[in-house]
């Protein structure tokens, strides 16, 4: 084990004390981390999607900025704007960043803002910088976006375009927890109310950028690299699998961008795990977090009540490894 995967592993076991019953969203988090992607969490109120989010920027020692997003909300709001100001008695306008200029965004609710606020997002996503008033502003070269949506509450919502959609690396479906979990639950809100007795060792950030280059130099066999390429591709062309129901439940495949994000996080979870190398099984434990939120059904599947999930679970059973 190298020492950077230690330090991760850490940091893990940290996400882990604070967060219970929802130990694949921590796995997640770190994945999209180690990619430099960006996550969206779904899930009902009180699964610890906001929690989950402030033990990372804690863990880490980073900023972490929040935007409440609501129908009036402003791109302005999110990105930051000039103001006028008189500078030595001149009048001036300056640049005041806003809250997508930490190290860590928390978009609470995104669904909740319409597309012209989602427009403002795009190119902090992709690009990691800003434009406002055709000035360009770099963002933290730590950076990410974390957006939660509830799945449930939908009036006064907005879907999310699929392009701002595809530039989320994963998405993270969240249940509520089990029985055992919820009595740990109710025990770790308890000793939080008493004074502290642990110090807490913040991470230094700077072992996510050496973790993100031994995740990028891990060896990828170009076997496994064609098994990723046939996933996606069954995707598109669902009527190759005439023995499944593929080609009646998906009405458009995923993006090249879904290609290269199930490498980064394939890659991400081979080396969480301690390997070497990537498998298929490496492959088989992120596509469901990777594809989930880059298909469109059908209507028949969706009539049918057939998930992404079991779209992708179909996948895997028809698509096999050469």
């Amino acid at each position: 084990m190298s020492e950077t995967l230690g330090i991760i592993n850490q940091l893990k076991k940290q996400l882990a004390q604070s967060v219970i019953g929802q130990q694949h969203m921590v796995e997640t988090l770190l994945i999209s981390l180690l990619t430099n992607g960006n996550v969206l969490l779904e899930g009902l109120p009180g699964t610890a999607k906001t929690r989950s989010i402030k033990a990372l920027a804690k863990a880490l020692s980073v900023d972490l900025g929040r935007v409440q997003f609501t129908p009036d909300l402003l791109p302005s709001d999110v990105t930051g704007t000039e103001v006028y100001q008189e500078v030595d008695g001149k009048p001036t306008l300056t640049f005041q960043q806003g809250p997508v200029f930490n190290n860590l965004l928390l978009a609470d609710e995104i669904n909740r803002s319409p597309a012209k606020v989602q427009a403002a997002l795009l190119e902090a996503m992709e690009e990691r910088q800003i434009t406002v008033a055709g000035k360009t502003y770099k963002l933290p070269e730590l950076f990410m976006v974390l957006a939660t949506q509830n799945p449930v509450e939908q009036e006064g919502t907005y879907p999310l375009p699929e392009a701002q959609m595809d530039r989320f690396i994963m998405k993270i479906n969240l249940d509520y927890p089990d029985g055992a979990s919820e009595k740990d639950i109710v025990k770790l809100v308890r000793s939080e109310s008493k004074p502290a007795t642990e110090t807490f060792e913040p991470i230094d950030p700077k072992c996510i950028f050496d973790a993100r280059k031994e995740v990028d130099d891990l060896h990828c066999d170009d076997a496994v690299l064609d098994y990723m390429v046939a996933i996606i591709m069954a995707t598109r062309t669902p009527e190759v699998y005439p023995e499944s129901n593929l080609a009646k439940w998906i009405k458009v495949g995923s993006s090249p961008r879904a290609t290269l994000a199930l490498d980064k996080s394939a890659r991400a979870m081979a080396w969480l795990n301690g390997k070497e190398f990537v498998d298929p099984d490496d492959v088989r434990q992120v596509v469901h977090a990777v594809l989930r939120h880059r298909l469109i059904l059908t209507y028949e599947a969706l009539a049918s009540g057939i998930s992404a999930d079991q779209v992708i679970d179909e996948i895997l059973a028809n698509v096999v490894v050469v």
